[in-house]
């Protein structure tokens, strides 16, 4: 069943230990902004799936970051998030992977969800109903050529 969050507030996500962002609800309105991001939009054909990957996710967080904490500039003073501190965060690998798992990644759960596949016992296809009728005898083996 698809939950809706009807309040669409912000969240809070941890991206590491003593670190945690305040983000917009990753709405369609969100994700079609990122998709025309002069930055996405002006990548060359040939760029690879890794740098339209950091591309759209510092477009996407650039838009989403409202807030945050644990999060301060060479000398150890807080910073306030901005374009640029945003990149410069998203460019540490561990607090990228987590902005992926946390955050974009729900949404491509949910994509993935429309497959009509019923949950499984041990996790997505709990309750599917077998499709099979049940064999009743051994087949016989191949003949030997």
């Amino acid at each position: 069943m698809l939950t809706l969050d009807l309040t669409n507030a912000p969240r809070w996500h941890d991206l590491a230990p003593g670190v945690r962002v305040q983000l917009h609800p990753l709405t369609t309105a969100l994700m079609v902004a990122t998709r025309a991001d002069p930055e996405v939009e002006s990548l060359p054909d040939e760029a690879s799936d890794e740098t339209r990957a950091m591309a759209f996710a510092k477009a996407l967080a650039r838009r989403a970051v409202l807030d945050w904490e644990g999060i301060g500039d060479a000398d150890g003073n807080v910073i306030d998030p901005s374009p640029e501190a945003i990149d410069a965060l998203l460019d540490i690998w561990p607090i990228f992977e987590a902005f992926q798992l946390t955050y974009v990644s729900k949404g491509l759960l949910l994509e993935q969800e429309k497959n009509a596949s019923a949950p499984l016992p041990s996790g997505n296809s709990a309750g599917a109903r077998a499709t099979a009728k049940p064999v009743k005898g051994r087949a016989k083996t191949a003949p030997r050529g």
